[in-house]
């Protein structure tokens, strides 16, 4: 590991895990530092939703992902007098072929971190463990960021430092970014345990209408525990000890053939809605928990944090590799309002579940996020329900020219830019560095014999879509306007 990288990221959570592999896969130095001394081991994320299993799958983690994990379980509400009542808490929504995934993973997250931790290691980087950023000062050029390490302390010259540090992020209050918001007035328990009495088949819920009793079981998948979230009193201690745990599930449940062997992970916090005033500082961002911090209904956290890193990776590999700085500037120019639309959300769901209703909609799943207000994004005239630029860009079963199935995930994953024309003239857009061109139809490179391109982009002959390294749509044009197409290309690109 150098002490020049072209990037510093500090914290190597979801957000910071998820950003070193997209600068590892375009081949950018960086060095990815963790304060403590191992891998968080904890559950406190839990759910994939369907776009970050978009996201996933174009990492190369998603088969992994899915082994590792599992479908979340029925919701089962358990009544005073010992029955118990079944139900989905989330809406039944089938895969479709411009949908791939539309039901959340269960993975814990110190599972999904150490799948991450692997693909980095493919990749041939690590997580330096017992590296805290001490202080950093920031020029026109760069950044000098001195360390603490196991050896002594360090200095580090490096382009751009990043803040994937958590909630209590030590980046953003050195840069002195105000995080408004509020506390919730609900502090909760949140643990990883193993118990005896309960089948694994359902999420258990005890005394839904008592804020003051309520507690919840949800067997985590790919594990033999189980998590246990409970609100506690504001004040005062709570006993996370393994008497401690099990006094509550007695006295919540009511049951004594509930038992708790062990204790593996536990924490008690309040839960607070808050947003960074900014993303960026000079050379410096903030991704993850340490722009926003927000209660963990719903299941946004994890997925947004990575999602941020996802977006940032892109472009800063871009800009240091030559494309104009200007591009970082969109960062936040997109991530945040998604940041703040998720606060609101997630504060949603904390009350209706405050008053016991738990169900979840297509809202959480994220595949409606996009960015159609972005300066990456090339202003069109509306197309009437169709796909707009700046929607995520859907996928496809199609078939190569050859007859062999491909999926359009499969063309559109990797490092580039994609431009897909439908029934147009190949000579019409000429090969060029980090842009892939495709052509849909019968003289094409890829076929639609089935119409599943057509019904989810509604091209019609001689159109074009632009679609970013991130998988969403920068342009949609006719063939008179292709040349505005590349022109946006060449303006985002190195």
């Amino acid at each position: 590991m150098g002490n020049t990288p072209d990037v510093v990221i500090c914290g190597a959570g979801a957000a910071g895990l998820t950003l070193a592999i997209e600068l590892a896969r375009r081949g950018v130095s960086f060095r990815l530092l963790e304060q403590q001394d191992q891998p968080f081991h904890g559950s406190r994320g839990k759910g994939i939703q369907p776009r970050s299993q978009e996201v996933f799958e174009d990492m190369g983690i998603l088969n992994r992902l899915f082994a590792t994990g599992g479908p979340y379980p029925l919701s089962r509400t358990h009544h005073g007098d010992g029955s118990s009542a079944d139900s989905a808490v989330l809406e039944a929504a089938l895969a479709t072929p411009a949908e791939p995934y539309r039901q959340p993973l269960m993975v814990p997250q110190f599972l999904t971190e150490a799948v991450m931790r692997e693909r980095l290691a493919e990749l041939g980087h690590a997580v330096e463990f017992s590296h805290a950023v001490l202080a950093f000062d920031q020029d026109g050029e760069g950044v000098h960021v001195r360390i603490a390490t196991p050896s002594g302390e360090q200095a580090i010259r490096t382009r751009y430092l990043i803040g994937a540090d958590g909630g209590r992020s030590f980046v953003r209050q050195a840069l002195a970014i105000p995080f408004p918001g509020q506390t919730l007035g609900v502090r909760a328990v949140v643990a990883d345990i193993v118990l005896q009495g309960l089948p694994r088949d359902a999420w258990h819920n005890f005394n839904e209408d008592d804020m003051t009793r309520r507690i919840s079981l949800c067997p985590l998948m790919g594990t033999d525990l189980f998590q246990l979230q409970a609100p506690v009193p504001p004040e005062g201690e709570v006993d996370l000890s393994v008497d401690g745990l099990a006094a509550m599930v007695h006295a919540r449940t009511g049951r004594d053939d509930i038992t708790v062997d062990s204790v593996s992970w536990a924490s008690a916090y309040q839960m607070n809605a808050r947003l960074a005033d900014r993303y960026r500082v000079g050379r410096v961002f903030l991704v993850g928990d340490a722009a926003h911090t927000h209660p963990p209904t719903g299941g946004q956290g994890l997925n947004t944090s990575a999602q941020d890193a996802y977006n940032l990776g892109w472009k800063l590999a871009s800009v240091l590799d030559g494309a104009p700085e200007v591009l970082l500037d969109t960062y936040e120019e997109e991530r945040r309002p998604v940041a703040a639309a998720m606060l609101g959300l997630a504060t949603r769901l904390l009350e209706h579940a405050q008053r016991g209703d738990n169900r979840r909609g297509r809202e959480v799943q994220q595949l409606d996020l996009g960015y159609r207000v972005s300066s990456l994004t090339l202003p069109a005239e509306s197309r009437e329900g169709r796909i707009e630029a700046g929607d995520r860009a859907p996928d496809a079963p199609l078939q190569g020219a050859g007859g062999q199935p491909i999926r359009l995930f499969e063309v559109l994953r990797g490092t580039h830019w994609t431009l897909l024309g439908h029934a147009a003239d190949r000579t019409a857009a000429p090969p060029r560095a980090g842009l892939h061109v495709h052509l849909i139809g019968p003289k094409g490179d890829l076929r639609d014999d089935d119409g599943h391109f057509q019904r989810a982009y509604g091209l019609g002959p001689d159109e074009w879509v632009l679609v970013r390294p991130d998988g969403y749509v920068a342009a949609v044009a006719d063939g008179g306007r292709l040349a505005d197409l590349l022109s946006h290309h060449a303006a985002c690109s190195p």
